[in-house]
């Protein structure tokens, strides 16, 4: 049996004589109430394949699929017996069924109802295999959205899912952080759990309780907490004041109503990038002690909050890496997030301080779509697999994959499906992953036609992915007033020029290798609304990005003094206009509408501004 071509590869495949077709109306039989989960998942697969399968619920029923329990195999590890008369899944617990049926689903999208005989033996690499995703940067995704990723993610076998959240909450006794920015209600994140329980995957709550507070700090009943208010741009600044009594006491509060919804043990106090840390109000303590110091005391103030619920602490590790000497003095289930979003990784290389220090860790790359339209393809893939083979090289506790949404979140989601499958493989079982080949599998397992691969990987392979997000929020010709991403809540990125050092080069090479949106393929017709809607964000995408270098190309020939036609600018305008009516379309398709307005305004000034020019 070729089990190479699974999209998430298995540890050890042993073929055998025979093969096994399954008949026109198959049963499928678990003894456990948890197996009618991934079973009815088989059934409907098995329905697109033209059969009429049974789900029973029985230990003694003939079967043509059958789980068993089989103690000793050890947690979510699995055994998958094709013979000539049936398919036997054995396993200790209900995960590692879960992710036998799994495997089977990919089988039979490879080679129908007639597979050929083969014993498979199964087990992950890694215990804690996670997404972690950016609610907070603009996009707020539905319910629904999140309910339809969790079951891909299980799929791919990812275990735990973190939503990041700053403000985008429903706080009772603080209504003002979470309003005009359609926060999560509880009801919501209790429904979510529920379903991320039944598909084996932990929902891992994750607050900012120290960084990383600019929406909360921008409130005027707040901005006393901040560590020094205006940097950065934001009104209050992005940090709490370590040393003001109230800045653990609104943290105490927020804890209070948050972590009691949330079952895991786990909880991430994020703490990252506190960039004013000892620069203002604390800045006489800081003298005193050293910033790593000050950064500590916080810092076990929270974990304090964390043991009062019962909450084994996570937090990411780069403020501590940069003041190593705290590794001493963090308690020991603390766990560390030790985030790089470089291919090569400097922090990745540090990793072994974390472990030899005795405290747990996780490795945290990214998928690389953040500030792109597409993704940086090639980046994140080396990172994932830089990343997960230091996770397991050195015995971590797993790999939690991270998804951002800076500066208005026009990263669509289906341009970071690619890096979560991606990071889903090598979290399972990282040396049988074939990189150069993923994306291939990619998009004919999960995007349903492998004609996309060329274009997946063509939209990934700008060298100025980064620039062209921000050339979308540029002015075509510079001016005294600058307008881009406006969203009072985010500091506005446009205190540089990314027009004027553009390589003319890389955006003639953006227009000749990112394919027009009308030459991508129409979704196929068996896939799900979820999956044919990123087909249409990948093409989107790729219509963002050839906007961007055309108004880039434009720019610089205004900026130089020039011809550019009227034409010239009312077609650009036209279809700037024509892609912020299908941005807000797919954006409301999984999303509430948060900031929404704001990245339109951003598109229909600059629609505006090349007619105006054209007018001229």
């Amino acid at each position: 049996m070729p089990t190479s071509q699974l999209l998430i590869p298995v540890r050890n495949c042993v073929s055998k004589k025979g093969r096994f077709t399954l008949p026109a109306r198959p049963v499928l039989a678990g003894p456990r109430r948890a197996d009618a989960l991934p079973l009815g998942q088989l059934a409907g697969d098995l329905g697109r394949l033209g059969l009429s399968p049974r789900v029973v619920l029985d230990a003694g029923t003939a079967a043509h699929v059958r789980i068993r329990r089989a103690p000793g195999l050890g947690r979510e590890a699995y055994r998958l017996d094709v013979s000539g008369e049936e398919i036997e899944i054995s396993a200790s617990d209900d995960a590692g069924a879960y992710y036998a049926v799994q495997t089977l689903r990919g089988l039979l999208r490879r080679h129908g109802r007639r597979l050929a005989a083969c014993r498979i033996d199964d087990a992950p690499d890694l215990a804690r295999r996670g997404v972690y995703l950016d609610c907070s940067r603009g996009k707020v995704p539905t319910l629904e959205t999140l309910k339809q990723l969790v079951e891909r993610l299980a799929a791919w076998k990812i275990n735990e899912f973190q939503l990041y959240v700053e403000n985008v909450f429903t706080f009772r006794r603080h209504p003002a952080i979470g309003r005009g920015y359609s926060p999560f209600t509880p009801e919501e994140f209790l429904d979510l759990q529920a379903h991320c329980k039944s598909h084996h995957v932990r929902f891992v709550g994750s607050l900012s309780s120290f960084g990383h507070m600019e929406k909360i700090l921008r409130l005027p009943p707040y901005r006393h907490l901040a560590e020094l208010p205006g940097h950065m741009g934001y009104p209050g600044g992005t940090t709490l004041c370590p040393g003001n009594p109230g800045s653990i006491r609104l943290v105490a509060d927020l804890y209070d109503e948050f972590l009691p919804l949330l079952e895991a043990e786990d909880f991430n106090v994020c703490c990252d990038e506190t960039w004013e840390l000892g620069r203002g109000r604390s800045a006489a303590r800081a003298a005193k002690v050293g910033t790593g110091r000050v950064y500590l005391e916080f810092l076990l103030k929270i974990h304090a909050l964390c043991q009062k619920h019962g909450k084994r602490m996570n937090a990411w590790a780069d403020i501590v890496l940069a003041h190593p000497e705290l590794l001493d003095g963090l308690p020991r289930d603390v766990v560390m997030l030790n985030w790089d979003y470089d291919a090569p990784g400097n922090l990745i290389r540090r990793s072994h301080e974390i472990l030899d220090a005795g405290l747990p860790m996780m490795a945290c790359p990214g998928t690389s779509s953040w500030q792109s339209h597409g993704t940086r393809l090639p980046n994140a893939m080396q990172n994932v697999a830089n990343f997960a083979r230091e996770a397991h090289r050195r015995g971590a506790e797993g790999l939690l994959n991270t998804d951002w949404g800076d500066y208005g979140h026009r990263n669509l989601l289906g341009a970071s499906l690619h890096g979560m499958a991606h990071g889903g493989a090598h979290s399972w079982c990282g040396r049988k992953v074939d990189d150069p080949s993923f994306t291939d599998r990619f998009c004919r397992d999960v995007l349903g036609d492998a004609r996309l691969a060329p274009w997946v990987r063509a939209l990934g392979d700008s060298r100025i992915s980064r620039r062209l997000y921000f050339i979308l929020g540029e002015r075509l010709v510079p001016s005294r007033g600058r307008w881009g991403w406006q969203d009072p809540g985010e500091r506005i990125p446009l205190s540089k020029s990314w027009i004027d050092p553009a390589p003319p080069e890389d955006l003639r090479r953006t227009l000749q290798i990112v394919p027009e949106e009308s030459r991508w393929p129409a979704p196929a017709k068996r896939l799900a609304r979820f999956e044919a809607l990123a087909v249409r964000e990948l093409a989107l995408a790729a219509t963002m990005d050839r906007l961007s270098a055309r108004r880039a190309t434009l720019a610089k020939s205004l900026r130089a003094g020039e011809p550019v036609t009227a034409r010239q600018l009312r077609e650009l305008s036209a279809d700037t206009e024509r892609m912020a009516r299908e941005f807000e379309r797919f954006w409301l398709a999984r999303n509430k509408p948060s900031r929404l307005r704001y990245n339109l305004a951003m598109f229909r000034q600059g629609a505006r501004e090349a007619v105006e020019i054209a007018r001229r």
